[in-house]
């Protein structure tokens, strides 16, 4: 299983998504994302990824001088089943990881692309997926109307 988000931030800090067809199997062709719910919810964590850290690349550049024009990252989300997953144990296992690819435009050095390439992961959402976060579900209490 694997789905792909592409996300585009250009210096002003507007933001395009592109992504398959959810609805259409097998689907290659990225087509821009008009509305965030005709993601999947892998899609819209991708595009959350992919929006937090362009927002924290842009920045960086432009608190520090550096003439980036735009910041572009194609994000793909893989899972592999237990009988793709050689070091899954028990039945119903499976291995989830994210690959991120990240073009910088603009006229930049290596040196400083690979300096926005290191910014890139302090993105806040980055270091959640990395470090883990717990998450706990409870009922609101319900409200009383006269």
């Amino acid at each position: 299983m694997a789905e792909i988000v592409l996300v585009r931030q250009n210096h002003h800090f507007e933001t395009e998504f592109w992504a398959a067809d959810p609805q259409e199997d097998e689907s290659a062709e990225l087509l821009p994302v008009t509305r965030i719910h005709s993601l999947t919810p892998y899609g819209m964590l991708l595009a959350s990824l992919g929006a937090c850290t362009a927002v924290v690349v842009s920045t960086y550049a432009q608190h520090h001088g550096i003439h980036l024009h735009e910041v572009e990252m194609t994000l793909e989300y893989n899972r592999s089943f237990d009988e793709d997953c050689e070091d899954c144990e028990e039945l119903g296992e499976f291995h989830e990881d994210i690959e991120v690819a990240i073009r910088f435009d603009g006229d930049l050095t290596p040196a400083i692309q690979q300096r926005l390439l290191a910014v890139s992961k302090q993105c806040p959402i980055h270091k959640m997926l990395e470090d883990g976060i717990e998450t706990r579900f409870n009922l609101a209490p319900q409200t009383v109307e006269d």
